[in-house]
C-alpha cells in the first residue's frame, strides 16, 4: 500500500467535530414511561444513559472526504435483486475506501416498514466505518465501559457531589458560551456517573448559543 493511500485511510481515525457528534438515548428499562429530556430535546423512556454517536451524515461526509469513489454492497442479493437481510433482520455488507473492503453489520434498530431499511444500512456503514477507525473513540469508551462492568472489574463512579439537576437549569440559562464553559469547567470534576449525561448536554446547549452567533456574523 502506497504512503498516499495510508495517509487517506488514516484520515478516518480524525476525531469529529462536536456538531457533528450527536445523543443517543438508552432508557435504563423497556418499560421505562416517557418524558421530555432537556439533554437530547425528545421524548423517551427516563431514565436514561446518553450515548455520544456519529450519525449516517456525517459518515458519509468522512467517506466522501477521504475517498470520492467509496462504495459499500450487501453480502448477498434476494430474488428480486434486493439487499438480502438475515433472520435477525441484520444486514451483512463490505465496505470498500480507498481500495481496501472491510466487513460490517447493521439492523433495523426496532424501527418498520422503508425506515426500517435506511436504519439497518446506516447501522452497517458505522460498524464497518469503524472497522477504519471511524469514530473510533466514541466505540471505544462504550465498549469498554460494557465490557468493564461484564467482567467485575471497573469499580463504580462515584456519586456526584453537587446537585445536577440544578447544574442543568443554570446551564440552560447560560446567556453565552463564557457562561456555559465556566459552568463545566467548575463542575466537570464533580459529576460522578453523571459525567456523560452533562457534557452531553453542554455539547446540545452549546450548538444552541453558537447557532445566533453564526447568523449575526451572516447577516
Amino acid at each position: 500500500m502506497n504512503d498516499e493511500r495510508l495517509k487517506a485511510l488514516a484520515r478516518m481515525r480524525e476525531p469529529f467535530a462536536d456538531h457533528q457528534i450527536g445523543v443517543l438515548p438508552k432508557p435504563y428499562s423497556k418499560d421505562a414511561p416517557k418524558e421530555f429530556c432537556r439533554i437530547c430535546n425528545s421524548r423517551h423512556g427516563m431514565p436514561a444513559a446518553h450515548l455520544d454517536y456519529v450519525g449516517h451524515a456525517a459518515l458519509t461526509d468522512r467517506l466522501l472526504e477521504v475517498d470520492p469513489e467509496w462504495s459499500w454492497e450487501p453480502f448477498a442479493l434476494d430474488d428480486s435483486g434486493l439487499p438480502l437481510f438475515d433472520r435477525n433482520g441484520g444486514l451483512w455488507i463490505r465496505l470498500t475506501v480507498c481500495g481496501v473492503t472491510r466487513i460490517g453489520y447493521g439492523d433495523m434498530g426496532g424501527k418498520n416498514g422503508a425506515n426500517a431499511v435506511k436504519e439497518a444500512i446506516g447501522d452497517a456503514l458505522r460498524n464497518a466505518g469503524m472497522r477504519f477507525g471511524a469514530a473510533l473513540d466514541l466505540w471505544h469508551k462504550g465498549d469498554l465501559h460494557d465490557a468493564a462492568e461484564e467482567r467485575g472489574r471497573d469499580p463504580e463512579p462515584p456519586p456526584p457531589t453537587v446537585d445536577v439537576e440544578a447544574l442543568l437549569e443554570q446551564m440552560s440559562g447560560a446567556e453565552d458560551l463564557g457562561a456555559l464553559r465556566r459552568l463545566w469547567d467548575g463542575n466537570r470534576g464533580a459529576l460522578g456517573e453523571r459525567h456523560d449525561e452533562v457534557a452531553a448536554f453542554v455539547r446540545a446547549r452549546r450548538a444552541q448559543l453558537e447557532q445566533p452567533e453564526q447568523q449575526t456574523l451572516g447577516a
